[in-house]
């Protein structure tokens, strides 16, 4: 097969892992800077160019998107399935993820437990706000952000108010969630490819830090799922519609949390954990998908 990973030069996002995996399974693969491509959008033959050629004969793409161009990168993905090519992470899907209250709002209607949620877009509110996610301390994200940034922990009551009202000051769309304390600074990492689980982590977050994340100084130890967890995380992934799809979860007293449904998730550190070899899992699952058509995609955006 001709597989074309979608990818920024110089990322370290797993796309170099990926490469290793399909040419070690005997295909033909490239690296593709997504942000370099080009289409030509027309109703009879649909193109997309790269290095003034286009780019012809691809069975499947295996996007790794960032955030700093998310919204040319889901266009490259829609114009690539425009010309029926299958690509490992639908453009409506991807786009979702990056949306941290569309994904909240997703789940909830799925009736996946997750953490106390709350948007608002008033300082008028503030006070209700903060109530309603049980008061402080709190956790404020940004609704568009990955890797833990543009996520802060508000400690009392006067900080969580100086915060969201500073968002709001600058028309910043944010959430506000409830802070879990008993698995502050933790969190578990499941990698799904094709409706299974390849790979599972517990994160620990450096001294003095809340956020768990590896890209921030985390540090992950296998981890052995019970079974609400691995059916929460499968259930996250389907309301979602991601086959391939990286689901953090909080180990809460009332139980498992679903904090975020990752898209892309990263490769290095799952891999070093587990020491499974998921990137020939995700190429396994390509070789079983190409000749099939992806279900239609019924989430809506």
């Amino acid at each position: 097969m001709k597989i074309v990973i979608l990818s920024r030069s110089n990322r370290k996002n797993g796309s170099e892992r990926l490469l290793g995996a399909a040419l070690e399974r005997g295909h033909q693969a490239k690296i593709v800077d997504y942000t370099k491509c080009y289409c030509n959008v027309v109703k009879s033959k649909p193109q997309v160019y790269y290095a003034g050629k286009p780019l012809e004969g691809i069975d499947a793409v295996i996007p790794r998107i960032s955030i700093s161009s998310q919204s040319y990168g889901s266009a490259i993905i829609r114009q690539f399935e425009m010309m029926n090519v299958f690509s490992t992470t639908g453009s409506l899907a991807f786009i979702r993820t990056r949306d941290k209250l569309r994904s909240m709002q997703l789940l909830a209607r799925h009736d996946i437990d997750i953490p106390k949620t709350v948007v608002a877009n008033s300082t008028d509110s503030t006070d209700e706000v903060i109530a309603m996610v049980g008061g402080a301390p709190l956790i404020v994200k940004v609704a568009r952000g990955s890797q833990g940034m543009g996520v802060m922990l508000a400690e009392t009551r006067s900080a969580a108010k100086a915060i969201i009202q500073a968002f709001y000051s600058q028309k910043v769309n944010i959430l506000i969630q409830e802070f879990i304390e008993e698995s502050s600074g933790t969190d578990v990492r499941v990698f799904i490819v094709g409706g299974k689980i390849v790979g599972a982590m517990k994160r620990q977050a450096p001294e003095g830090e809340f956020r768990s994340n590896i890209y921030l100084g985390g540090h992950g130890v296998p981890i052995k799922l019970t079974r609400p967890e691995r059916q929460m995380a499968l259930e996250a992934a389907k309301a979602m519609n991601l086959d391939i799809a990286g689901v953090d979860l909080l180990q809460a007293e009332r139980g498992p949390l679903v904090m975020e449904v990752n898209a892309f998730p990263m490769l290095a550190a799952i891999e070093e954990v587990t020491k499974h070899n998921i990137a020939g899992k995700i190429i396994e699952y390509v070789e079983n998908h190409v000749p099939k058509k992806r279900k239609k995609d019924k989430v809506g955006a």
